[in-house]
């Protein structure tokens, strides 16, 4: 078993109560990452519904989760042939953490017409662009992160104003974490707001959106993630997450808050 199916574990108590446990290993600070508490409600909708897939995945971050026992309560809405539709509430303590909504399905069987009105971004492969390190981030010790677009705020302290962060993201242990990783890797890098300022802001998540397409390859993902526009410190940011052979397989959106550390 990898480091992050035991990281993402979780066991039925009873009916459509189960339970997981946030360990270290995911944390950007005293914080596990938002990614990270996704995918475990992500096992547990895969374990809990008759269809074993995210299709769809909607958290509400209702309050900061911590390390130990969570405790998630299911509630399936509606299972059709081809579609389950359920809630999760997760809960540390009998505090809400987080509700989740999701439509699960079966994705080797989705079928019909592809479209696209952009592409892949060209960039190194990722054995040519070195992985950033930890320096201090407790996430890059589980995901390795590699840079290419806007690396340099991070080595220089020099922003772009460009809004936009790719490269490459990987389970640390070279594990194929499957669609479940899709997950964590949807909020696995660095905000993209800190090439306008610098990684000197606090930019919490308040809610995130997944939409899976396919089952990735095994190997690393390429990621492009882009925020457009920031008002009264709130600020978007969109994803795109393509597998190792170039298929897209997950699309996300999140709205966070900004609030900037000044020298």
């Amino acid at each position: 078993m990898s480091w992050f199916e035991q990281a993402t574990a979780v066991e039925q108590v009873a009916g459509d109560h189960w339970r997981a446990e946030i360990h270290p290993g995911w944390r950007i600070g005293e914080v596990p990452n938002g990614g990270y508490v996704l995918a475990i409600a992500g096992r547990v909708l895969s374990r809990a519904l008759p269809h074993p897939d995210p299709l769809t995945v909607h958290i509400l971050y209702t309050a900061p989760t911590a390390l130990g026992p969570a405790d998630c309560e299911v509630q399936c809405l509606r299972s059709g042939g081809s579609i389950t539709h359920a809630s999760l509430d997760m809960r540390q303590h009998g505090e809400l953490k987080a509700r989740v909504t999701a439509c699960y399905s079966t994705l080797d069987r989705l079928a019909g017409e592809d479209w696209s009105s952009g592409g892949r971004p060209e960039i190194p492969a990722v054995e040519t662009i070195p992985s950033l390190g930890v320096h201090g981030i407790e996430l890059r010790t589980s995901v390795n992160q590699h840079y290419h677009r806007g690396r340099e705020v991070f080595r220089r302290g020099e922003p772009d104003n460009s809004g936009i962060f790719e490269g490459w993201l990987q389970l640390a242990d070279g594990a194929d974490g499957g669609v479940l990783a899709l997950l964590l890797f949807a909020d696995c890098m660095a905000p993209p707001v800190f090439t306008v300022f610098g990684p000197l802001a606090w930019v919490p998540t308040l809610e995130l959106s997944v939409q899976l397409r396919a089952h990735p390859a095994p190997g690393p993902v390429q990621v492009r993630f882009r925020s457009r526009y920031m008002s009264r410190g709130i600020v978007e940011e969109d994803g795109e997450i393509w597998d190792s052979e170039g298929q897209l397989v997950a699309l996300s959106r999140q709205t966070s808050m900004v609030r900037v550390r000044r020298r």
